[in-house]
């Protein structure tokens, strides 16, 4: 069932087409279907060409406002030798204030980027797909509080990863905000 035109993209609902989605990012979207009956039908996912995955490229080919784009990091850093993980998702016009704000999040003295290889591999998505539904348990979803927030530029959607490079979720913003284990956090992202 399609849902919506989004910029130049079709989108149908992600719960009829897990074809195009991570398998941890289809099981969580279908969990998360039956326990908020509005994510059926308020979760799109549209095909994308995988070259033009990452979001400056994608923007510009398919007529999406750069203020619906988030981007989802994953940080790590170590306290007592206990490893800690997040991912930080933050609108594509800002950037995850790692150095601060994550860091202080994490109570880690130092917070870096997971390197690709182990990003990919542990959270079973690729890159430039990297999505907050579907992350490993242990890891926490730290979602910058201006993605709840209606962008008028952006009719109050976000469009984030799929988990593949092929396709992109589409959602209102306030919902990816309630999405299950989600923290909202205030200035998690620098401008």
């Amino acid at each position: 069932m399609q849902l919506a035109t989004f910029g130049s993209l079709t989108w149908l609902r992600a719960v009829d087409r897990f074809d195009l989605l991570a398998p941890s990012t289809a099981m969580a979207i279908e969990a998360w279907a039956r326990i908020d009956p509005r994510v059926a039908d308020a979760v799109g996912v549209a095909e994308i060409d995988p070259d033009l995955a990452d979001t400056a490229a994608m923007t510009e080919a398919y007529d999406l406002p750069l203020a619906a784009s988030a981007n989802c990091v994953l940080v790590s850093g170590r306290r007592e030798s206990v490893e800690r993980i997040a991912a930080a998702v933050v609108r594509a016009t800002t950037r995850a204030d790692v150095n601060n704000a994550v860091k202080r999040l994490l109570d880690v003295r130092k917070a870096s980027f997971l390197p690709m290889d182990r990003a990919t591999a542990e959270s079973g998505m690729e890159y430039g797909g990297i999505t907050p539904l579907g992350l490993p348990a242990g890891y926490r979803v730290l979602v910058d509080a201006r993605i709840a927030a209606a962008d008028p530029t952006a009719d109050g959607m976000v469009v984030i990863g799929s988990g593949l490079r092929r396709s992109k979720l589409a959602l209102p913003g306030a919902l990816l905000a309630a999405a299950p284990g989600v923290e909202l956090v205030d200035g998690l992202a620098l401008v």
